[in-house]
């Protein structure tokens, strides 16, 4: 008897050099399995949580993608590259001045929050970011990393973003650098934030170190390592319902509403809880992601196979 295809979630504690789409590839080849993909792209030097949703579980990735995600970085002061980063080609030097060195050679105690202190606050106020040319964000119909390794320049418009915590955790004076820890909203740049942090302190900069600790609920105290067995990736694997519930409020269903929201047809909820929610059949699977509109009627917006297994959530 064959086993039932894989269905899940598992984080990933990814190394740094390959691509996240290189560990998807990884996590299909183990799991037998072409249904894979991660929650929110990390570049190639970037270390941490790569959250990668198997089978049924992709239906989740635009929930599991949609919320903050927890930093560790260190900026190198003084060298800009066209990445924002180690990876990329040295573009010019700009010493960082008198003042910056003499802060860091001095700093005591509360030495870093006067050195840093008005650069940092600009970075905690910002809401809108230009991200990094080197990005796979569309520039009239192409990817902008597409262009800038042809040597352009693409000029993207800034997007809306929200720092939630950004704080100084060490710092160096040759090379001068800095390490910063920070929470941010979907959609930030920590690559675009060495660039700004540095030009705010006079100089310029790039990352030279990433680690993503925290992507929504999921953490690296949970990651695996990208070598974990087969058989441990698949014990590992976090059910629908259970992936569903650490990301989205719950709402478990009545058998007939767990049959309507299965056919596809409007659900009766009794409740105008707004926003998308998962739905729960009364045995805890996951039915549906819905939402519910004035009316206090449930409307699907992503169903789910009742044969994709899922062990009982708590709303």
């Amino acid at each position: 008897m064959n086993e039932d295809p894989p269905s899940g979630v598992v984080v990933v504690d990814k190394p740094r050099g390959p691509t996240s789409h290189d560990v998807v590839m990884r996590v299909r080849a183990s799991l037998d399995t072409r249904r894979a993909g991660h929650a929110g792209t990390l570049d190639p030097m970037a270390t941490g949580v790569l959250v990668v949703a198997v089978g049924e579980a992709t239906k989740l990735v635009p929930w599991l993608t949609a919320h903050d995600k927890g930093y560790e970085a260190t900026i190198a002061l003084g060298v800009e590259t066209d990445t924002l980063d180690a990876d990329g080609r040295e573009l010019r030097r700009v010493e960082p001045g008198a003042a910056l060195r003499e802060a860091l050679a001095t700093a005591r105690g509360l030495g870093p929050a006067r050195l840093l202190g008005a650069a940092l606050e600009q970075e905690r106020a910002r809401t809108r970011q230009v991200p990094p040319g080197y990005s796979a964000i569309r520039f009239e119909g192409e990817r902008s990393f597409v262009r800038a390794r042809r040597g352009e320049t693409p000029e993207l418009a800034p997007r809306d973003v929200r720092v939630r915590r950004l704080d100084v955790v060490g710092w160096t004076l040759d090379p001068p650098s800095v390490s910063v820890s920070l929470d941010v909203d979907k959609g930030y740049y920590v690559r675009s934030l060495a660039r700004d942090l540095a030009a705010a302190l006079g100089t310029v900069g790039h990352l030279t170190s990433l680690r993503r600790t925290r992507s929504g609920c999921f953490t690296a105290e949970e990651a695996l390592a990208l070598g974990t067995t087969a058989d441990k990736l698949r014990e590992s694997l976090q059910p629908l319902a259970t992936a569903a519930a650490r990301a989205l409020p719950c709402l478990r269903l009545t058998g007939d509403g767990a049959t309507d929201a299965r056919h596809g047809r409007p659900v009766s909820i009794g409740t105008k809880t707004r926003g998308p929610q998962a739905w729960l059949s009364p045995e805890g699977d996951l039915v549906a992601i819905g939402e519910v509109d004035d009316d206090g009627r449930g409307r699907i917006l992503r169903g789910f196979t009742s044969s994709s297994s899922s062990h009982p959530a708590r709303p």
